[in-house]
């Protein structure tokens, strides 16, 4: 092979310009298109830097070579570049310049691919993932990897740069039931016995802390057995980072300069600081989710003391009973059709609402079914409370707090992108903080963590824990962007007495804590210094910057939404030989 033992490449496909022309260039990649133009071919010739076009002239001794040349055939050139003079292609970076092909090599043939690789193919998403290395050539997806790739390099970059050490904790760990399944694995020394993949480094990097290590981070590949969506994946990768002797502004000074390092180097583009805060009660007050949306305004209000002074019965009675009744003032809405509302109306019945009451702003006043239980003195106070103008619609939900709270936050992310799409580009970050301490575990009937055990309480309401553990609120805090959260974390506990009245909180007994978290209580004991940190998903990161709606599209090779992967056909099983040197047999239910 002359190519590549002997003539080695120069320039990557990508990088011609004009500037090139009469530069001696060897060039090597997969055919892109073909274009026979009887005493000349045209191709384009592709890597992961882009296309450029060749040439090859009928008396050139590589045109008879040309002829027998297919897409995706893997093929080496040297040539000159030339200045395309007046045919110059505007829509390609490398449109100014094309190779006139002065050697050929065909480097590998290939096989006629199963779909088009183009941006634009119609392939299916199934067929896509079985051919994934296929899918993984075309350009828009090499430019997701590619920025991912840039991702993590900035990250290592600044959090080099703020004197973080990239230390690694282990994927073969002890298996610590709470929160998400564990992937477990079995272990053929000691039958019987396994080991869990991590769904986090979180104890092991509060043990650096405690060894003295105290500013750590790592991109960290972890696993959670659990239900997928868009944004979840059985295995996902995570910016990991602990600091100590830091507080919350501390940690979030660090990652919003990683934030606004991150949008510069993978968009162009500044994000200003500093980043809003608010209190988790303030997110779920204005916004309905604990995770909002800040690029559409669109706040909720509460109309209960307007609506229980009016003739309007429904909504009378559900404050009677107990509940609220909140709205939205939707921009503009007021020409919506009434078949448009009826979808809003069965939109929100999703999320457990029994209707929509919907009101629209006209100069004569406000209109719709429910308008006229409003009387002339309510309708100036619910125009002001909603600060609504003439050609707005007025939206509102009545009942229990979890379904008003859940369909109105829907509503503003189904309606934001319609009323406002010059700002679907925006990157508006914030950070929610001072969660619930605890949530409901219905099923077992006991408060568990909503983050986890190790998160501090917020000092005031530590005499709360053995009284009303249900007041009280953590140190806990969430990144968000445009409704996304990209990642979260806390000030940790590293006091044992604290941690046992956590954990007294929660019902956990000191033989349960023991044969869960032994080794990491046993820790806490020699000198744990105060730390704090988080964990960042990578995934959801780079999904966020490059605009696309699922991580899967920023993985190279992402698992289905049954938690299959179709390129290599598992989970599948196993030999009966490697289940008997584990002690291992399966009961398969039908």
């Amino acid at each position: 092979m002359k190519f590549v033992d002997e003539i080695k490449r120069t320039n990557m496909c990508g990088s011609l310009r004009g500037t090139d022309d009469g530069e001696s260039v060897v060039l090597m990649g997969w055919i892109d298109q073909i274009r026979d133009m009887g005493g000349r071919y045209f191709m384009l010739l592709r890597d992961r830097t882009g296309v450029v076009q060749l040439r090859f002239d009928k008396e050139s001794p590589t045109f008879a070579t040309a002829g027998t040349i297919r897409n995706e055939w893997v093929v080496a050139v040297l040539g000159k570049a030339e200045h395309r003079g007046t045919n110059v292609n505007p829509d390609m970076p490398t449109g100014e310049v094309e190779v006139v092909v002065s050697e050929v090599e065909v480097l590998n043939r290939a096989a006629t691919p199963p779909f088009v690789i183009r941006d634009d193919t119609d392939a299916g998403e199934e067929l896509k993932l079985k051919y994934r290395y296929l899918d993984l050539r075309r350009p828009v997806m090499q430019d997701k990897l590619i920025k991912r790739a840039l991702v993590n390099r900035v990250t290592r970059r600044f959090l080099d740069g703020q004197d973080f050490l990239e230390l690694e904790t282990p994927t073969l760990m002890k298996s610590t039931p709470e929160g998400a399944r564990d992937f477990l694995v079995p272990s053929r020394l000691h039958r019987g016995s396994f080991y869990a993949l991590p769904q986090s480094p979180q104890l092991f990097k509060q043990i650096f802390m405690v060894a003295g290590y105290d500013r750590y981070y790592q991109i960290a590949r972890c696993y959670r057995d659990e239900d997928l969506r868009a944004d979840r994946q059985p295995e996902f990768t995570q910016i990991d980072i602990e600091m100590s002797f830091a507080n919350e502004a501390d940690i979030m000074a660090v990652v919003e300069e990683l934030m606004v390092d991150l949008v510069k180097e993978v968009t162009g583009r500044q994000v200003s600081l500093p980043v809003r805060r608010m209190h988790y009660d303030e997110a779920m007050d204005k916004y309905g989710i604990d995770r909002p949306d800040l690029r559409f305004g669109m706040e909720i209000q509460n109309g209960a003391d307007i609506f229980k002074r009016s003739q309007f019965g429904l909504f009378q009675t559900i404050l009677e009973a107990g509940g609220m009744t909140r709205g939205i003032c939707v921009p503009g809405a007021a020409a919506y059709s009434r078949k448009q509302l009826d979808e809003l109306t069965k939109f929100v019945g999703i999320y457990g609402a029994r209707g929509l009451v919907w009101l629209k702003c006209t100069d004569e006043g406000l209109s719709g079914p429910v308008a006229k239980f409003l009387g002339p003195e309510l309708q100036p106070e619910l125009l002001a409370l909603m600060a609504a103008n003439v050609g707005d619609l007025l939206l509102f939900v009545g009942g229990d707090k979890k379904i008003v709270n859940a369909s109105l936050a829907a509503l503003r992310n189904r309606l934001g992108p319609v009323v406002y799409p010059e700002r679907l580009d925006d990157f508006e970050f914030c950070w929610v903080h001072e969660f619930p301490m605890f949530e409901l575990d219905e099923e077992e009937n006991r408060l568990v963590a909503m983050h986890h055990p190790f998160t501090q309480p917020i000092p005031e309401h530590m005499p709360l824990l053995a009284t009303a553990p249900e007041k009280v609120y953590s140190r806990a805090y969430d990144i968000i962007l445009n409704g996304v959260e990209l990642g979260g974390g806390s000030i940790r506990i590293h006091d044992m007495e604290m941690q046992k009245a956590v954990f007294d909180a929660m019902k956990i007994s000191a033989e349960e804590a023991e044969a869960k978290f032994g080794f990491f209580l046993e820790a806490l004991k020699f000198g744990a210094p105060p730390h704090c940190g988080l964990a960042l998903g990578l995934d959801r990161i780079v999904m966020m910057l490059t605009g696309t709606s699922s991580i899967r599209d920023v993985i190279a090779f992402p698992k289905t939404t049954s938690g299959t992967c179709l390129m290599t056909a598992s989970p599948g099983p196993v030999d009966q030989r490697q289940l008997e040197e584990l002690g291992l047999s399966t009961k398969l239910h039908q």
